[in-house]
């Protein structure tokens, strides 16, 4: 079933369950926390619905995880066809390595900053760019669970200065990294401007230890993305990887970096 077809099917099954619970849309809002505009978005697929709001609808509603079940099958459809199978990589990794040249990781993005790179990608329609942004934030719960991988990011300098959405994104979006570098299994590290050139200038990728020892690789490109688990091409990365980190600031250098340049766009 498409992507779109589950969204009608979610928006038909709330206002099926809704109006048999005998409530209006401001009256499910007031039980929920949320906005009665919200909700009659989400009935009529404008907006996609999200982990907690879906929760407290299955609970208001006593839908027995009916709306949960949906939006799950949901944020696995509407990834691009060749994206998830290193999505399904991505969530089972005790070890996530990242680099980036030009963008934040998507597991690190703000909603706003997320919604800046697809609608300026030129590529989606307006509800699709929804889709894959609700997508992306659904994939960070990675980084919240009980036992979290271990994730090590490393960003080019241009990523801090290059205005994706505006001054107002960026400030939070730095913001936020500086918040989740907190974290202790999260460790961030920035390629001054100053390292010149280096091998990682040649394309983002991220490395993936699963649970079993083995290294998987992802690429991207303006096409689409591929997993790379072939063992000499991934050997070449992780060499790579090695490179790069060498030219990086330690932890505590990056992440004042991190807040020098979210001051800066405030």
């Amino acid at each position: 079933m498409a992507g779109s077809a589950l969204v009608e099917l979610f928006a038909g099954e709330l206002r099926r369950a809704r109006c048999a619970a005998g409530l209006f849309q401001e009256s499910l809002g007031e039980q929920i926390s949320y906005s009665g505009s919200l909700i009659a978005a989400v009935e009529q697929g404008r907006r996609l619905p999200r982990p907690d709001f879906t929760a407290r609808c299955d609970e208001a509603l006593r839908t027995d995880g009916l709306l949960g079940r949906i939006r799950e099958q949901l944020s696995r459809e509407v990834l691009l066809p060749w994206f998830r199978e290193w999505a399904r990589i991505e969530q089972e990794a005790t070890v996530l390595r990242s680099y980036q040249p030009l963008v934040v990781p998507g597991l690190l993005q703000t909603e706003e900053y997320a919604r800046a790179l697809l609608t300026g990608a030129g590529r989606f329609s307006d509800e699709q760019a929804e889709q894959l942004v609700a997508a992306r934030l659904e994939r960070q719960a990675v980084l919240a669970r009980g036992a979290p991988p271990q994730f090590v990011v490393v960003l080019d300098e241009f990523v801090l200065r290059r205005p994706v959405g505006g001054p107002a994104v960026m400030a939070a979006q730095l913001a936020h990294l500086a918040e989740v570098g907190r974290r202790y299994h999260v460790h961030l590290h920035v390629v001054p401007v100053a390292a010149g050139a280096y091998p990682g200038l040649n394309g983002a990728f991220v490395v993936a230890t699963t649970a079993d020892g083995d290294d998987v690789a992802y690429l991207d490109n303006q096409l689409q993305g591929h997993a790379v688990s072939r063992a000499p091409d991934v050997l070449s990365l992780l060499r790579t990887w090695e490179s790069v980190r060498a030219e990086a600031l330690p932890a505590r250098a990056s992440a004042e970096l991190i807040e020098e340049a979210a001051r800066a766009w405030t």
